[in-house]
């Protein structure tokens, strides 16, 4: 009788969603404190594109809504030579320092913390990372985002790899061979 029926219609996520960081936050007020959470969310399909948001509501589920949302709305698209980044990228952002080295097939995700989520949402297979300065994990992954952002897809043309070194305007592509 209800063969053609569902009831429950389960679509398959567009996004693999992850949560990177839970803040309790309290606000000093007249009538006492006024506790919100922040969460910072990361948004990815594994083929390439990826984003973060951060969200702030009184309860930890509105925040991660908000967060999923605004990753959202904050997706990349990141250029990949197989299954690793096109070429090397330094860069500074903040008080974080983060270096992005491709790896050969079979190396895996060598990367830490932030880097590592990040990297795995965006479908990045075999990758070299470190973490250089700040510890703080927010300021990591919108660096990390700002690094994938900046990557240049390798041209057809001339086969030449780039090492973008954030920072220096007057040499900022290197040539390598």
């Amino acid at each position: 009788m209800f063969k053609n029926y569902q009831f429950f219609s389960e679509k398959p996520k567009e996004f693999e969603e992850k949560v990177i960081q839970v803040n309790r936050v309290s606000k000093k007020t007249k009538g006492g404190n006024k506790i919100s959470f922040s969460v910072l969310m990361i948004v990815g399909d594994k083929k390439g594109k990826v984003g973060a948001g951060l969200g702030q509501a009184t309860d930890v589920f509105s925040a991660i809504q908000k967060a999923t949302a605004r990753a959202k709305k904050n997706l990349i698209t990141v250029p990949l030579k197989g299954s690793t980044i096109t070429h090397r990228i330094f860069l500074k952002k903040g008080a974080a320092k983060i270096l992005l080295k491709p790896a050969p097939e079979g190396t895996g995700v060598i990367a830490g913390g932030a880097i590592r989520s990040v990297v795995e949402i965006a479908g990045i297979k075999n990758i070299v990372s470190k973490i250089l300065g700040t510890s703080n994990k927010a300021s990591n992954v919108y660096a990390t985002i700002e690094a994938l952002k900046q990557l240049k897809p390798i041209s057809k043309k001339s086969g030449k790899n780039f090492t973008i070194k954030s920072g220096n305007p007057k040499n900022k592509y290197d040539e390598t061979k």
